[in-house]
């Protein structure tokens, strides 16, 4: 009897995106990723409006008439999102990876998981730095990593490792 719970190895490739550098550097993997395993690509971006906490996609978070999200900002990050991986594509060149944009609200390690319920794998970008920063993740790449019931990779940040 197969585990409900077991993932599928022919389903898409799921990475978390929030337009920082990190998070391009995780599509890009995943891209990568998708395209070697022959299949697709869901591109993940969670949004939490509170002022004090804004995604890399920042200047699409602005108040709305009851001091929340304004209405369109799903649609709008999902085009910042859409932007952003076409722009990894082209850059990557080659035959395209066909996508899926997914923007929800909600804790994005929870939207991840969610996400990836029938993926082959989850790609997360690390928001580490410095030398300290290289030895830990961030609390949305822990918490997927402890929680995933799939293949997880943790793109680590470029670090400049240039003579100063």
């Amino acid at each position: 009897m197969a585990d409900p719970a077991a993932p599928h190895s022919s389903g898409p490739v799921v990475v978390g995106t929030d337009g920082s550098p990190q998070a391009r550097q995780a599509v890009t993997f995943a891209l990568r990723e998708a395209r070697l395993r022959a299949t697709g690509l869901r591109a993940v971006c969670a949004y939490e409006y509170t002022p004090a906490r804004q995604s890399g996609f920042a200047w699409t978070v602005s108040s709305g008439p009851d001091g929340g999200p304004v209405p369109q900002q799903r649609d709008l990050m999902a085009q910042a999102v859409a932007d952003s991986v076409e722009e990894l594509q082209e850059e990557l060149g080659g035959p395209p990876v066909e996508v899926e944009i997914v923007c929800e609200p909600g804790r994005p390690a929870q939207v991840l998981l969610e996400a990836g319920k029938d993926a082959a794998l989850l790609v997360v970008g690390s928001r580490g730095s410095g030398a300290w920063g290289r030895l830990a993740l961030g609390s949305t790449s822990t918490e997927v990593v402890h929680h995933a019931r799939l293949p997880v990779v943790v793109v680590p940040a470029e670090h400049d490792t240039a003579p100063s």
